[in-house]
């Protein structure tokens, strides 16, 4: 994954008439993490949607080196279809193994509609996709949510495994995130 960077340089966010943040500057090497933290509503979704390339700045410049990987509360797998069909579609597209199913728990459940999971199963699901996608920069909106206690360190884990790797994660949660050496951003300092 050598080779992975994100660089924010004063970024600034609209929603409406309203500016969220603005004087926002970050930069992300291989190997490193940023919680991103900040009330409902200051633009925490909304500067990943940015990064990945997903919503327009305001204002400012955003570069990214390396794929990007966004996992966020839609996980992007058709309801209809059983869980190995969906993620199946992904890995087709994707064209990578990225095998991680039986890790995180989902070996067992293949056969069941992606509409009859649980939150946190499907939390897992889009993980697993998103490992799939052998993104350099993962995305990562309120990855914790819905998630149980032995989940929850999973995705810690998964998360310290990829920036190891050289991976880059931006984590944008309300609830702590155990990651060693990862900085933090408050976007309340950036209001206008």
């Amino acid at each position: 994954m050598q080779g992975a960077a994100v660089s924010v340089t004063d970024l600034a966010c609209r929603r409406g008439d309203r500016v969220l943040f603005r004087g926002l500057s970050l930069r992300l090497n291989a190997g490193e993490a940023l919680h991103v933290t900040g009330s409902n509503g200051i633009g925490k979704s909304s500067m990943l949607r940015i990064v990945a390339g997903l919503a327009p700045a305001f204002a400012g410049t955003v570069k990214v080196a390396g794929p990007v990987g966004l996992l966020d509360e839609r996980p992007a797998l058709d309801p209809a279809l059983p869980l190995g069909r969906a993620l199946g579609f992904w890995q087709r597209l994707d064209k990578a193994a990225g095998n991680q199913l039986k890790r995180l728990g989902l070996s067992e459940l293949l056969d069941v509609p992606v509409r009859y999971l649980s939150t946190g199963q499907k939390k897992r699901a889009a993980l697993a996709r998103l490992i799939g996608q052998e993104a350099r920069v993962w995305l990562l909106d309120e990855p914790l949510n819905g998630l149980d206690g032995h989940a929850v360190e999973l995705m810690e884990t998964l998360t310290a495994e990829h920036c190891a790797a050289g991976g880059i994660a931006m984590i944008a949660s309300h609830q702590p995130f155990q990651l060693p050496g990862m900085g933090g951003l408050a976007l309340a300092e950036y209001q206008v």
